[in-house]
């Protein structure tokens, strides 16, 4: 079994023992009740500002990484990215391989006003659910862990929410069938999930794929400002950078010289 796989694998579970606790009704209810407050932030205008944009991402560890930084406060890490401008985050809530949980999603709304996706592996409604009432303004939906059917599905139900939806692909194949699905926001994500392999060139290279008028964000393996400079040449909007500002002594410092702002 890929790494993928056993991350859906585990995520079904996880879901299903959840749902004893909360059922989606109630989940759903409580979603309503969030989504009703108007205060939601558009991860979409955030990325489709004027030049390239940074989602600055906290993640505690990853299965390619180990333990990346358990101990610094969320908080600070959260308040450190906006103040380096940082045009939206992303929060991991996968808890068995990277250490987050939904708790942490809500936590950083309450410290920042930037727009927030919620970065996890969502293969059920249930979690759409979760990720609103939570604090979520985006969600993450990623081809390769999805049929078509249940993709076209969550998607749909993410529109109906008004959560916007970062549909994650690694190759050509996985492209077109987030074009066929209309997303508006298309992730090239340079880490093969089966392998946990990564190759920059892979944005550059689906970029010229994606029509103009999609928004396009570039993710993983990406720590300098000359990538990121080269990323906005070839017509990328936005990068998701999480391991390299969360391994960095200084997260402010390493975030501001990726956005530009007073480094």
């Amino acid at each position: 079994m890929n790494v993928l796989a056993e991350i859906v694998a585990s995520t079904r579970e996880r879901v299903a023992a959840q749902r004893e606790v909360v059922p989606e009704a109630e989940l759903a209810r409580a979603a309503a009740r969030r989504a009703s407050h108007g205060d939601r932030r558009s991860f979409a205008d955030a990325l489709a500002a004027p030049g390239l944009s940074v989602i600055a991402e906290h993640k505690r560890s990853s299965p390619s990484a180990g333990t990346i930084r358990a101990q610094t406060p969320l908080e600070d890490v959260v308040t450190a990215y906006e103040r380096a401008g940082a045009a939206a985050l992303s929060v991991l809530t996968e808890e068995t391989r990277f250490g987050g949980r939904l708790e942490d999603l809500a936590a950083a709304r309450d410290c920042t006003r930037l727009p927030i996706l919620c970065k996890d592996f969502i293969v059920e409604d249930y979690q759409l659910h979760e990720s609103l009432a939570a604090g979520a303004d985006a969600i993450l939906l990623i081809v390769a862990a999805l049929d078509p059917d249940l993709l076209s599905e969550l998607h749909q139900l993410a529109v109906k929410l008004e959560l916007d939806a970062l549909v994650e692909v690694h190759d050509a194949r996985e492209l077109a069938v987030a074009l066929e699905l209309g997303a508006s926001i298309i992730g090239v994500n340079n880490r093969d999930l089966a392998t946990l392999q990564v190759d920059t060139a892979r944005a550059f290279e689906l970029r010229r794929q994606i029509p103009d008028g999609t928004l396009v964000v570039a993710e993983s393996g990406l720590s300098h400002r000359a990538e990121l400079e080269q990323l906005a040449t070839a017509g990328v909007d936005a990068v998701l950078v999480g391991e390299a500002l969360m391994r960095a002594p200084d997260i402010e410092a390493a975030c501001r010289e990726l956005t530009g702002v007073g480094a």
